[in-house]
């Protein structure tokens, strides 16, 4: 008898599933806060989905969750990893459209492209130094590496610039992780040079531009406070396509409001949707997008996410290991 899985998964919004290792049964039509239907609650031992249901606890039999994001903080206050649960994550798609923005961003504020844009809506015609700058031979320091940071630190090297790397786990392969074929950095080596977290303050003190690349956990969240952003150089730049919670609001603000930092690029916010109040608008110097750097609305997205699932559905069947399990630890 196949394993159940119920599933609310974009890939299967309007086709049929065809996962031969599983009996997938598709709960369309179902609000994204609404209880899943319970009938056969302990057969289930497969979620595919975004949001877990909020009755999650009532399938005391659920073996593996696979959601559709990279980010896993909305798992939180369901405990997953004390139920011994595994759950996976959809790393790997968003690789490649959340580092061409990285570099998107970098060659922009580095160019200040957005101070460009204004002076051709009012049509003023303007040469100067500060929309001359280069990305080649800048240090960029890359903070988690994950597929995100090895396909950004990839792309920066070909574009001559140095790369700065501060991880918990040192190098390592990421063999256990999804990837698209010829991107990336499968075993670790590109980096010119890894950090420590001890050795925080000497990443940071160096760098051009800081890329934020880990996940939020209980742990990361208001990792970057004054301190850190201070360390780094003067002029330096801040891109946040992670979450936005990771630095804390009141520091960023500061270093922004008395010049320290050269400008930031923020995909991911302290509130959605950010108000138009809110104070990081009215930076000249600040690039704001609505968390778009990676969705579901990328014409890869479906096609990718389900391939995740399907090799990870094999493994399951086979009792193997499965790929982008998020650590336990993690999930608290």
């Amino acid at each position: 008898m196949k394993p159940l899985c119920l599933t609310t998964a974009l890939p299967f919004a309007t086709a049929e599933p065809d996962i031969d290792e599983l009996d997938v049964r598709v709960l369309r039509g179902l609000p994204a806060d609404a209880p899943w239907p319970e009938d056969d609650a302990d057969k289930v031992e497969v979620m595919f989905c975004t949001h877990a249901p909020p009755n999650i606890a009532a399938f005391k039999n659920l073996r593996w969750l696979q959601i559709e994001s990279a980010g896993f903080s909305h798992l939180f206050p369901h405990r997953l990893g004390e139920r011994g649960v595994l759950v996976t994550n959809a790393r790997g798609i968003f690789d490649c459209p959340i580092a061409e923005w990285n570099i998107a961003m970098m060659i922009n504020l580095v160019r200040d492209v957005r101070t460009l844009i204004r002076h051709q809506d009012a049509g003023i015609w303007e040469r100067s130094a500060q929309f001359t700058g280069e990305v080649r031979g800048k240090t960029v320091g890359i903070w988690g590496y994950g597929g995100i940071g090895r396909e950004t630190a990839r792309l920066a090297k070909t574009m001559g610039m140095t790369v700065h790397v501060l991880t918990r786990s040192g190098v390592k392969s990421r063999a256990d992780s999804t990837f698209i074929a010829g991107t990336g950095d499968l075993d670790g080596s590109l980096p010119d040079r890894y950090f420590t977290e001890e050795e925080t303050t000497a990443f940071l003190s160096g760098l051009d531009f800081l890329i934020l690349a880990l996940p939020l956990t209980t742990k990361t969240e208001g990792i970057i406070g004054e301190p850190e952003l201070r360390t780094l150089p003067r002029g330096a730049f801040v891109l946040n396509p992670a979450r936005g919670t990771l630095i804390r609001e009141a520091a960023l603000l500061a270093v922004l409001r008395d010049g320290h930092l050269g400008g930031a690029a923020i995909d991911t916010h302290y509130q959605y949707p950010l108000p138009p109040e809110h104070p990081l608008w009215a930076f000249p110097h600040v690039i704001l997008t609505p968390h778009i750097s990676g969705t579901s609305f990328s014409p890869n997205y479906s096609a990718g996410l389900l391939n995740i699932f399907r090799q990870n559905a094999r493994r399951f069947a086979a009792g193997e290991p499965l790929l982008n399990v998020i650590p336990p630890d993690d999930l608290q």
